[in-house]
């Protein structure tokens, strides 16, 4: 129907200075759905907060915005680290007893549980760090090494000491039980930090259904417009399972 809400998107960047890449994703979704951009502290516009790096400021910052309780049907995408604050944010509304999101979509991202060659770098010197995003495909290419080494490599530790927390809080089993939360797993073949084959390891997060779609592109296919579009006929078809729940009997 024309005049209903439309279905929120609600979007986590990889990086608070990754925020850019939802730009353009309102000419992409489709009819029917709204992205919202999750500006955390450190991003455009709030550049002079300090960035958030534990599990608990994250909450504190984050779950206030989805305290609504008859929110309507909404969806949460995570993008890289963001795939981990949109599970983290789930979680936390479902253990407060409020609506939680219609269907969580991570990308570019494997599961708490799984190794992680980012996570497990945060020791790692600048040029060893920078030596590993080089060959995992988590530098843009268009970056010129030398300036992206002053400007955002703590900018990078920062988020890596945020992924570390909120690793070890997923680990803690939770007190509301699992979640039912359907999951869609994004995933890239060109992208070696979190291939297709991870997708199957997002099933011991939740008892809900899970899917899988691969888009092309590298570990930014965020930048693409083949996600937004996937996103948006995922938002659609949640809007209408939720407005015709299935039959009973």
């Amino acid at each position: 129907m024309p005049d209903e809400q439309p279905v929120r998107l609600h979007c986590f960047a990889h990086s608070a200075e990754g925020v850019s890449a939802f730009d353009d994703w309102a000419a992409h979704v489709g009819p029917g759905v709204e992205p919202v951009p999750v500006h955390m502290p450190g991003s455009p516009g709030r550049r002079t907060e300090p960035r958030v790096t534990t599990h608990e400021a994250l909450l504190a910052e984050v779950l206030p915005r989805f305290a609504d309780p008859n929110p309507g049907p909404y969806v949460l995408y995570g993008h890289g680290l963001g795939a981990m604050i949109a599970l983290t944010v789930t979680r936390a509304l479902h253990e407060a007893g409020l609506p939680g999101p219609a269907l969580l979509a991570v990308g570019a991202y494997s599961p708490p549980h799984a190794p992680a060659e980012l996570t497990d770098a945060r020791g790692a010197t600048d040029a060893e760090l920078l030596h590993v995003l080089s060959g995992a495909g988590a530098v843009p290419p268009t970056s010129d090494e030398g300036i992206w080494l002053r400007t955002m490599l703590p900018v990078l530790r920062a988020d890596l000491e945020l992924a570390q927390s909120l690793d070890e809080a997923a680990r803690r089993p939770s007190p509301a039980g699992p979640l039912t939360t359907p999951v869609l797993v994004v995933a890239s073949r060109e992208n070696p930090l979190a291939p297709p084959s991870t997708a199957d390891s997002w099933r011991q997060w939740t008892v809900g259904p899970i899917w899988l779609r691969t888009v092309p592109g590298h570990h930014f296919f965020v930048r693409g417009r083949q996600l937004p579009r996937l996103l948006g006929r995922a938002c659609r078809v949640t809007r209408r399972l939720v407005r015709e729940p299935a039959p009973v009997g």
